[in-house]
Formats: structure tokens, sequence, C-alpha cells
């Protein structure tokens, strides 16, 4: 489904995503170049939240820019269905090969802030990530391996140990949040 779509049947849970949903839509409506990168103030992005099938334990990588165990995900790329970009980043950030969707709705948006940045050798100015992210069911017995040029770990932990992981304070909040509703989603 184009994320568009997904995002106005998206019922917001919180303020932080009622007001999140309403920056994207804006953003989605007035910029035809909101799926590219070449939008340098905002781009859409889509993450996964990647669970085994107990729910018991969720796969990060560690991430070379942020210096921080993190969710996989990726750019939009011209990709309007976020759902495919979420499963392609996920596949390509793990090695893993059956990696499939709890659900195709989203499990949550974020409107993220991105530090200036160099990646692989160019600048990348501060700019936000209009992010959905998506449910993904994994055989946590499958081989992992790291994309060496995007991370350098891939690991599964047990929910808390995961935020626990990661360096970054401000996402704390969000895998906490990720964790809840991955319970709550059966």
């Amino acid at each position: 489904m184009e994320f568009y779509e997904a995002l106005k049947r998206y019922q917001p849970k919180d303020e932080q995503e009622a007001a999140d949903k309403a920056i994207m839509l804006d953003c989605i409506e007035r910029y035809a170049n909101v799926y590219d990168r070449s939008n340098l103030l905002f781009h859409v992005t889509a993450s996964a939240w990647i669970t085994n099938e107990s729910r018991d334990r969720v796969l990060m990588v560690y991430h070379n820019i942020y210096d921080s165990w993190a969710w996989t995900g990726g750019h939009a790329d011209g990709e309007r269905d976020q759902l495919k970009v979420a499963l392609k980043e996920a596949t390509e950030e793990t090695g893993l090969k059956s990696v499939r969707p709890a659900s195709e709705e989203l499990l949550s948006i974020e409107t993220l802030t991105v530090n200036p940045h160099y990646k692989r050798g160019k600048f990348v100015p501060a700019h936000l990530h209009l992010n959905g992210t998506y449910l993904l069911i994994a055989d946590d017995s499958e081989p992992l391996r790291v994309k060496a040029d995007e991370n350098s770990g891939v690991r599964w932990f047990a929910p808390d140990e995961a935020i626990l992981a990661c360096s970054e304070p401000w996402m704390r909040p969000v895998y906490q949040r990720l964790n809840d509703r991955m319970r709550e989603h059966r």
C-alpha cells in the first residue's frame, strides 16, 4: 500500500503520533520530492522492528553513523510502498532470508531528526525523516551477517535489553513504544 494512504488510515495512539501524522501528511501533500533524498529538509523513510515468532527477541544492528544499536530501515528512494522498503532494508542489513510482515499496517510513525554527518565521504546536512515503522517477523535461528558499509553488528536482544543497548537516549522511548505495541500485536 502506498505510504500516503497508509498514513491517512493510521490512527495515532498519542499526542506525539497525532502531531507527527499532521506534519507528515502536510509534507507529502506539499512536496513532490518527499520520497527522495533530493529533498534536503525532510524525506520519507521506513523502519522495521524485527521480532521472532514468540516475541521474546528483537533484532538490532549496530549502526555505524549513529554509533548505536538500532532498528533496521532506510530511505524511500522513490518507492511509495514503505512496507517494501522496510522488508528490503531488513534483509539487506541483517542477512535474513525469511522475514515477513506481522501486518501490512503501520506499527508506529515518527518524525525523527537527523544530525549532520558524512556518508560515503559526502556531507549530509541536518534534516527530518518522516518515518513509518512496521513489525516484521523473522526466524531467530537463521544466520545473520553484517552489512559493513552501514553496520558493524547484528544481534538478537531480549526486548528490554534492546532499549538498554541503544546509546541514543532520544530513541529509547521510541523502542519502548515499539516493544509495547509488539507485545499487544497478535
